[in-house]
């Protein structure tokens, strides 16, 4: 009972609003990166931002529908890493749960954690789906590492675990200062307001 009240909690009228507008924020800010090539994703911006107004269930529905959502519509290479996305989302809420999105260095600490998650859940996905190289900018940092000798999933396991962190705590750090952008009114009428208030 506690868990289905949990989730109900992060599901109001302003969630279901915000789960579009985020879906579209992580789909058009990730296609950008992809297309660049960048060594970062910034593809979970808006994962991050309802994660941390609405919660961690909201945060995991918006990753995981935007990653497959994306996928089915724009680049089918962004289907797999749905996992990764709902665990961006799920983290961050919990993050934010605990008082971690109240100041920048707190947001940083939560940066840290979702990068942690991220590298983990997606170095399997990254290995067996794609045997360590992948359209990101980040599979040059793979190819080198190979080069140098490494083996496959030390390359990839070393190359998340240098560019989560800095993807991610980039990405944290956005959704806080749209989010710090925002009235405080607007913000009380989202399920969990208090995450993100002193």
């Amino acid at each position: 009972m506690k868990l289905i009240n949990s989730i109900k909690r992060d599901f109001n009228t302003m969630t279901l609003v915000m789960i579009p507008v985020a879906i579209a924020i992580n789909v058009v800010i990730g296609q950008i990166v992809a297309l660049l090539k960048l060594p970062v994703y910034l593809d979970s911006i808006g994962t991050v931002l309802v994660a941390a107004i609405c919660g961690p269930w909201a945060g995991a529905l918006t990753g995981t529908l935007s990653n497959i959502i994306w996928g089915l519509l724009v680049d089918p290479n962004a289907l797999p890493w749905f996992p990764v996305a709902l665990f961006i989302g799920f983290v961050a809420g919990w993050c934010a749960v605990a008082g971690l999105f109240r100041t920048w260095w707190k947001v940083i600490i939560t940066g840290i954690l979702v990068a942690l998650a991220a590298a983990t859940v997606s170095t399997p996905i990254q290995v067996y789906l794609y045997g360590g190289i992948t359209a990101s900018g980040s599979s040059f940092i793979t190819a080198f590492l190979l080069q140098t000798g490494r083996d496959l999933i030390t390359a990839v396991l070393s190359t998340n675990f240098l560019v989560e962190p800095i993807d991610k705590i980039a990405t944290c750090l956005l959704a806080f200062a749209i989010i710090k952008g925002l009235s405080t009114r607007y913000l009380a009428r989202f399920p969990r307001p208090e995450n993100i208030t002193m």
